[in-house]
């Protein structure tokens, strides 16, 4: 895909997330791009920082979202993984040159303010904030990348109601496939992406 269309998807990969990131990856791939993330392919020979060096390269858009900063209990080391990938981002557009000087970011967080402990640097910065809830988060993205590509898309009522749509239909047709109640409630995210994707391609069967 072009780096036009790429948009790099740095957030937490835990269970709890996950509703928020397959939200994101709806509005991302119904609105004609491209989610890239650095579970996206599987390579033994291949570092993970050099794949994510090279996911920002190719993508003129980025969200990272910052929720996991802050541990969580008692004990639990919080996570520098996306601060670190945003500061590589922030750098391509710095220092690269050419077509990476046109990137844009989005920087995402839970909760307000909270990020200005951990990392005051981007104090200033404009950060969304999206309570942990699917929806507001869909509608964050969705009215940022309208404000950035200008790309025709569903106004935010309608995208969360097309995702209903789309949740019923793929339950639907992974019980069908032989899925049980857990294996539905356990369905790993990239098929969650190939699922999405299959619908987009169908006409966003009802």
């Amino acid at each position: 895909m072009p780096f036009e269309t790429n948009v790099f998807i740095n957030c937490p990969f835990d269970d709890d997330f996950a509703p928020l990131l397959q939200a994101i990856l709806f509005c991302v791939i119904t609105m004609g791009f491209e989610p890239r993330l650095a579970t996206e392919r599987s390579e033994s020979g291949e570092t993970r920082l050099d794949k994510i060096r090279e996911l920002i390269e190719i993508s003129k858009y980025s969200i990272h979202d910052l929720s996991r900063c802050q541990a969580r209990r008692k004990g639990e080391m919080f996570r520098l993984n996306m601060p670190f990938e945003l500061g590589i981002d922030w750098g391509c557009r710095q220092f690269a040159g050419g077509e990476a000087t046109a990137k844009r970011i989005l920087i995402l967080e839970e909760k307000p303010y909270r990020f200005q402990a951990a990392l005051s640097d981007i104090s200033g910065c404009d950060i969304e904030t999206h309570g942990g809830q699917y929806d507001k988060a869909m509608t964050k993205v969705r009215n940022w990348l309208r404000h950035q590509t200008g790309v025709d898309a569903a106004g935010p009522q309608r995208m969360i109601g097309d995702y209903v749509t789309f949740q019923e239909w793929d339950y639907e047709r992974k019980l069908a496939q032989g899925y049980s109640e857990d294996d539905i409630r356990a369905y790993p995210t990239f098929e969650r992406l190939e699922a999405i994707k299959l619908w987009v391609s169908l006409g966003k069967p009802l």
